[in-house]
């Protein structure tokens, strides 16, 4: 029996990358920023990574009117997308739950050689039928938040909202990484730009 125990204490402990202040919120809006430096490259060839960074995500997402480009100035060196992405939570055998993740991303490309990522207005509809109809919507700031997400001793997140504060989190992590990536293969007649924190 004692040898269970420290088990079970394992087994509520929720991982701290997912607790308190891992969802940012910005005027009250769940808002995820990263800005890094690029050295070695002009606004110009940074604004053009970031172009089709962002339209890679584009294209992966689902494919409808919620999925496009909604502005881009190469001139101010910002181009914002809105997106729609399936977000799986567990994939069997006739059982796949999962959410439709909808999101704005902008990228920032300023003359100082510096890529500011913002992901905001995130939602989800959740539990539609397999034509894509009913289900419910959620807001991230009411379903993702601390307020929302987290239990009042602050060590573990509710089981139905925290499957998707972990998975937005994730989400989000990947897409700041690989935007970093997407400097460390050359543009064409280009060299290798150096990452810098």
């Amino acid at each position: 029996m004692m040898l269970l125990l420290p088990v079970l204490v394992m087994a509520g402990n929720e991982d701290p990358k997912y607790l308190a202040g891992a969802v940012p919120e910005k005027d009250g809006i769940v808002t995820f920023t990263q800005t890094f430096s690029v050295t070695g490259k002009s606004q110009a060839d940074i604004y053009a990574v970031m172009d089709d960074y962002v339209r890679k995500i584009v294209a992966a997402g689902r494919q409808n009117l919620r999925t496009r480009i909604v502005s881009e100035n190469e001139a101010t060196g910002e181009i914002v997308a809105k997106v729609e992405e399936i977000m799986t939570f567990k994939k069997q055998f006739l059982n796949w739950d999962h959410t439709y993740f909808r999101y704005f991303i902008s990228a920032q490309c300023s003359a100082d050689s510096k890529v500011t990522l913002t992901i905001t207005q995130i939602s989800y509809l959740y539990g539609f039928d397999q034509e894509g109809n009913g289900g419910e919507n959620y807001r991230a700031e009411e379903w993702i938040s601390d307020k929302a997400a987290i239990n009042k001793k602050g060590n573990k997140l509710y089981p139905r909202s925290g499957k998707f504060r972990r998975k937005t989190i994730d989400r989000v992590e990947e897409i700041f990484a690989n935007a970093r990536m997407a400097f460390e293969e050359p543009l064409p007649a280009h060299p290798a730009a150096t990452v810098v924190e």
